[in-house]
């Protein structure tokens, strides 16, 4: 007889507890292999193929496309050892082995958990998602056992009583509007909080917010015929385009407000004549010829400035843990660089730049950016930066206040590179003139210090000659 293994979204890593399908790449009813990928996602980080770790017949499929699955929410299942033969793309050991055993976190094809109980698929389905989600199951496909320790349908004990323990997502969309889940009763199998519970409890707290606000500006005395007074807010708009913060651009949203929420930030800014860089650059890639590869970018050049110069101020190569009330200074250097894509704003890293020269931290500025144009960058590759340099110039502008990088602890923006009228050796000239802006976290270090690292970044930039006494 068959057996049915339920395929659950995986943790993709990262700290991410929600993924949207993008794009179904099998269908029911379909054979697929061990490690095949079954569905396109897009997290917070980055698009990804989830591979499913069974081989077998997909049986069904759960979530549309566009739908948001938090982890470990149920993706498809998978018939495996059918009675009428074996399924070739699973191999000879895939029903004793039950799975690849891919290392993806959060890939559960090891042994069950001792305690089990039988859920129905449409409880699976409420659970994983808040409201019902259309599917297409195999007729008379039998009931999915699943572990009494599921994160959807868990109970854990607190000090105040039992709570349901609810999806990630959900759990944080509560925190965020200060929702006490213990005071909440879930509408959900076997009292679970579902999204639709937490919705209402936001609905009811901005209700009695606003009311008590009306009748604190309420006059004493009102006026005998009252006039309709005009709807306002953003819930009263009706012909207006509402686009979800999700994806990509939810999590830059979310880390934005996190930044300027918790970050108490200070900026400074300096132009600087970047003449003499301009040479600099245009001679090392004379210097190399035409077949030596991808000439060295300006971008480059200023993320070696900036390692050399964390090198000197390590203060804002730092973090800090705010539940320990600590700085932590990190010992390497992983640069961030804002690269803008069809899917928003992202920051590929650039690994242990304190080791690299300007020659390999623009061949893998080059790379990440070509990921990141064709949405092929991996979460690991967008995450665990240190400092994060900002070349907004190419947009056009002079400057920009940059908003730190969560969490970082600063962040330098650069703006365009242009012609300007500059008083050079004492005498008026025209110069490229450039204008460098650094954010900073003020917990972490005072004006001084910050002034001291973008005073030193504007003297290599000016003089990169200065930049040679620490190489």
């Amino acid at each position: 007889m068959a057996q049915v293994l339920e395929f659950k979204l995986p943790d993709l890593g990262e700290g991410l507890t929600e993924a949207e399908i993008v794009r179904w790449l099998v269908e029911v009813g379909d054979v697929v292999a061990i490690d095949q990928p079954v569905v396109e996602v897009e997290t917070a980080k980055a698009m990804v193929e989830v591979p499913c770790p069974y081989g077998g017949v997909v049986t069904a499929r759960f979530g549309e496309e566009g739908t948001e699955l938090p982890v470990g929410a149920p993706l498809l299942t998978v018939a495996v050892g059918a009675p009428e033969g074996p399924v070739s793309s699973s191999g000879p050991d895939s029903e004793s082995s039950g799975g690849s055993g891919n290392v993806l976190v959060g890939y559960g094809t090891g042994a069950p958990a001792a305690r089990r109980r039988r859920i129905r698929p449409d409880r699976l389905d409420r659970a994983a998602a808040g409201a019902p989600v259309s599917r297409a199951p195999v007729a008379d496909a039998p009931v999915v056992e699943a572990p009494a320790v599921n994160v959807l349908v868990a109970e854990t004990s607190v000090s105040e009583g039992p709570v349901p323990v609810v999806s990630p997502l959900v759990r944080r969309l509560a925190r965020q509007h200060d929702i006490d889940l213990r005071r909440l009763a879930g509408s959900g199998p076997e009292g679970l909080i579902l999204r639709a519970d937490v919705d209402r409890a936001i609905r009811t707290a901005e209700e009695t917010a606003a009311a008590t606000a009306r009748a604190a500006q309420a006059p004493v005395q009102a006026p005998a015929a009252a006039v309709a007074a005009a709807p306002s807010g953003v819930a009263a708009v009706r012909d207006a385009e509402r686009i979800p913060l999700r994806g990509v651009r939810g999590a830059v949203a979310d880390k934005l407000s996190r930044s300027r929420t918790e970050i108490p930030d200070a900026t400074c800014w300096v132009d600087a004549d970047a003449t003499e860089l301009m040479a600099v650059r245009a001679a090392m890639n004379a210097a190399t010829g035409p077949s030596a590869g991808p000439k060295v970018s300006v971008l480059a050049l200023l993320a070696r400035i900036c390692t050399a110069a964390l090198a000197r101020f390590p203060e804002l190569n730092s973090t800090v843990d705010t539940e320990a009330r600590e700085i932590v200074r990190l010992s390497g250097v992983h640069l961030g660089f804002a690269a803008q894509t069809e899917r928003g704003l992202v920051v590929p890293v650039v690994r242990d730049t304190h080791t690299r020269n300007a020659e390999s931290i623009g061949a893998e500025i080059a790379r990440l950016t070509e990921l990141a144009r064709t949405g092929k960058l991996s979460p690991a590759q967008l995450t665990g930066g240190t400092f994060t340099l900002n070349n907004y110039g190419v947009f056009g502008v002079d400057g920009s206040t940059p908003i730190i990088n969560h969490p970082e602890a600063a962040m330098l923006g650069v703006g365009r590179i242009m012609p300007k009228p500059w008083v050079h050796q004492g005498e008026l000239a025209v110069r490229q003139v450039v204008q460098l802006s650094l954010t900073f976290d003020h917990r972490v270090c005072d004006g001084g210090t910050a002034g001291g690292f973008l005073r030193y970044v504007a003297d290599c930039v000016e003089q990169p000659a200065v930049l040679l006494r620490t190489l």
